[in-house]
């Protein structure tokens, strides 16, 4: 298992088109993927898009992501990148 903090730092949070791009490559791998908001107790399955807008993230929200499987290093790799690279949106 391995456990990455990111933070949400896009203008627009993560918004449909951010959890829709998060969902879509979360998917691709085996591992389970949960999210967790930072002081809060609950995660949400990291494929199913329904659950992260309802986490209704703006910029600066701050998540631990929890990556468990065989293929769970690139997993967490290829995730944490995207979140970092602001899903794409933003230069």
């Amino acid at each position: 298992m391995i456990q990455r903090t990111v933070s949400i730092d896009n203008e627009l949070g993560l918004h449909a088109r951010a959890a829709a791009k998060f969902v879509k490559l979360a998917s691709h791998f085996e591992s389970d993927i949960k999210l967790c908001r930072l002081g809060n107790n609950e995660s949400i399955d990291g494929k199913i898009i329904l659950g992260i807008l309802l986490m209704a993230a703006a910029k600066g929200t701050r998540f631990q992501i929890t990556f468990d499987g065989h293929d769970e290093e690139l997993a967490a790799k290829e995730i944490v990148e995207l979140i970092r690279n602001r899903f794409g949106e933003e230069q």
